[in-house]
């Protein structure tokens, strides 16, 4: 069965400064604003990399799932992974037969979603869609998204990398979810989707068990380092933080 990575979702406390961030030093364009996420009291903006999303979601009042996440993990970070599956019903079934409970799902024309609940998942929110009809579109980011990709800087997320306290652990609980074999690389642990990678480590930086990185393939690596000394954001070339995320550049 078919999976792939096809949107990842970032949280923060501003919405506004880290979108203006990450547009700059990627040269993106927004493409979406959700209005149906206020009824949960956020906002979000997606933002297309190639034929994937990072979406980045702020709590707009107190006691929202997002706020207490920002506080759970110490600041904003990585919050979901999101991927496209071809059989929704059969994920489903597999999903029900594990026990791992379902915390949020609707139905939209073209479109089925099914989030995980993270006490059932562990490591970070897992959500698994299907884009019916045509696989290429993606409801979440709107009908005219496509006309919002730019390559110009980069083109592609190749892995997230959640970190655990327990990674090989979590990455077998996420492999037996995903129906989805590991692969061990030192001590990191791999799944292998269609499109990219999930790689799950060892916690390193002091802050609990979630999505802690992106892997960000460079059309223009030059580019995104100047961009970067611009905006006075340290880094070694390869790897920098920001939003509470490690982003690697390809």
């Amino acid at each position: 069965m078919a999976l792939a990575l096809r949107q990842i979702a970032l949280v923060a406390a501003r919405l506004a400064p880290l979108e203006q961030t990450l547009v700059d030093i990627f040269a993106l364009s927004p493409c979406h604003r959700d209005p149906a996420v206020a009824a949960y009291g956020l906002q979000n903006v997606l933002l297309p990399i190639g034929r994937q999303f990072v979406e980045i979601v702020a709590p707009t009042r107190a006691d929202t799932a997002a706020g207490r996440y920002l506080e759970r993990r110490d600041g904003d970070g990585g919050y979901m992974v999101i991927l496209q599956c071809d059989d929704h019903d059969a994920r489903r079934r597999h999903v029900d037969a594990l026990g791992v409970r379902i915390a949020h799902e609707f139905k939209a024309p073209g479109f089925r979603n099914m989030q995980l609940h993270p006490r059932d998942t562990g490591g970070s929110f897992l959500e698994i869609d299907q884009q019916l009809n045509d696989s290429e579109d993606w409801v979440p980011a709107g009908e005219h998204w496509r006309a919002h990709v730019r390559e110009s800087r980069i083109n592609a997320i190749a892995a997230a990398e959640i970190q655990a306290d327990d990674a090989a652990a979590l990455a077998a609980h996420w492999g037996r979810i995903l129906q989805v074999p590991v692969q061990k690389q030192g001590d990191l642990s791999l799944l292998k989707l269609d499109n990219a990678g999930l790689c799950f480590v060892p916690c390193r930086d002091g802050r609990p068990q979630g999505l802690a990185g992106l892997d960000i393939v460079c059309t223009d690596k030059a580019a995104v380092l100047g961009a970067l000394a611009a905006h006075g954001i340290e880094h070694d070339g390869a790897q920098f933080i920001t939003g509470g995320m490690r982003w690697r550049l390809l």
